[in-house]
């Protein structure tokens, strides 16, 4: 069998820009197989064209491609199950990676990733195989013990007891802008490569990768790349996570609701680029630990400026999708240490309004319709009858989301109520230009 030594459930836009670019420029011997978990699209894209791609990096008027030549094979795991787990139970396999987004390791059933996963190293457990890690790279908190857990979750007693003792779940943080490839990034991305090329991808120059240095079986010198190894990945996640991820998500919200199309053309807004920084500094810096040698007021003016890139094209619609399952992690952990300080959670509570409005009504202040794509969409809707603040407490009986404290929490739900009844009268753009007195 092969020796690519990297096996990666995900071959998403983002994988391309990010874990691929990393191996790729470690500049050893390492390689990535590589597995479409459903759309066999990318796969035969990859494939002819010898897996050889480029990331297109665009930044302002600037642009320039990037050529990746890390990943040397992929699979589809739909026509190809047993492969996959031939490769997961071959001993050259030592690291495996995920981006399968944040909903997916909530899903064992059969052809989800994970189910895949656990029976793979069901099959490594069996032949007696030598250890390896199994590396989250989604948004998910604690992303390693994260995966621990759901993996566990899916293997029998047996397998489960061999993961127990030889897998390796290192946490990790993942950040670069990767929106959708359009086709006029596909044609400048030819234009600029010299030849077609149906796997490229568009990103932001700006990368990171935060791990744990936990390998038992070897792994790439990401380091040479830029990656950074401590034993406190922690504080990165959280300044991540709650920086860059909350505010890109409360920018979604609150830009669809006031008409604006992308991230870029919602910071033009002075009011959201107000909101933006009131969330940022009021509300999601003190609650954060920064991590050594890290100014985290730098780092939101980062986060900010990099977010204002044109260039990328970053479509509210995009950072939107999938609220239910984001805002806990990017919001509501916000929310809960304000509340806990005795502050009262202004700007965080006004995202999560902003939220529950773009679910529940689907609509923008003008009354025209917005791209809604949400697990838990039709479930809210039943639930708001249509009036979000006045049925506030049905919503925030969906504990999955607002857990078991939040509903209690009358100056989180105080804020809630008032802003939702405010947006619906006057709407976002109004409320937000009325709190910050603009």
């Amino acid at each position: 069998m092969g020796g690519e030594g990297v096996l990666h459930f995900g071959l998403g836009a983002f994988h391309r820009a990010h874990q691929a670019v990393y191996t790729h420029l470690a500049g050893d011997d390492w390689g990535v197989c590589a597995v479409a978990p459903r759309s066999a699209g990318v796969v035969e894209a990859l494939r002819a064209q010898g897996h050889r791609y480029n990331v297109l990096v665009r930044e302002h008027d600037r642009a320039w491609t990037e050529p990746v030549t890390a990943i040397r094979r992929t699979l589809h795991a739909p026509t190809q199950r047993a492969e996959v787990i031939a490769r997961l139970a071959d001993p050259a396999t030592r690291v495996v990676t995920l981006t399968i987004t944040e909903k997916a390791y909530a899903d064992t059933s059969h052809g989800a990733p994970v189910r895949l996963l656990a029976d793979g190293l069901a099959a490594r457990a069996a032949a007696g195989g030598p250890p390896l890690a199994v590396v989250c790279c989604d948004n998910l908190p604690g992303n390693g013990p994260a995966t621990r857990r759901a993996v566990l979750t899916a293997c029998d007693d047996r397998t489960a007891a061999w993961v127990a003792d030889d897998v390796a779940f290192p946490a990790t943080v993942v950040d670069r802008i990767v929106p959708a490839t359009s086709p006029a990034d596909h044609a400048l991305a030819a234009e600029l490569a010299g030849a077609p090329d149906g796997a490229a991808v568009v990103a932001e120059p700006y990368r990171m990768w935060v791990l744990q240095d936990h390998f038992p079986g070897g792994r790439p010198g990401w380091e040479r790349a830029g990656a950074l190894f401590t034993d406190d990945v922690a504080r990165h996640e959280r300044a991540k996570i709650r920086v860059l991820n909350g505010v890109h998500s409360a920018l979604a919200y609150a830009g669809a609701l006031t008409g604006h199309d992308r991230i870029d053309q919602a910071l033009d807004d002075p009011a959201l680029a107000a909101f933006a920084e009131s969330l940022a500094h009021r509300d999601v810096l003190p609650t954060l630990d920064p991590p050594p040698g890290t100014d985290l007021g730098e780092y939101a003016a980062t986060v900010l400026r990099r977010m204002r890139n044109p260039a990328l094209g970053h479509r509210c619609a995009q950072v939107a999708a999938d609220g239910s399952l984001k805002v806990p992690i990017r919001l509501l952990g916000t929310v809960r240490e304000r509340l806990a300080a005795g502050a009262e959670p202004r700007w965080a509570g006004l995202a999560v309004a902003a939220w529950l409005r773009h679910v529940v009504t689907g609509t923008a202040d003008d009354g025209r319709p917005v791209e809604v794509t949400d697990p838990s969409a039709a479930r809210l809707r039943e639930l708001a009858r249509g009036e979000p603040a006045r049925h506030l407490d049905a919503l925030l009986g969906a504990d999955d989301v607002f857990g078991h404290d939040l509903p209690h929490e009358r100056r989180f739900t105080d804020l809630l109520r008032a802003d939702l009844r405010a947006m619906a009268r006057h709407g976002a753009g109004e409320l937000i230009r009325k709190e910050l007195t603009l």
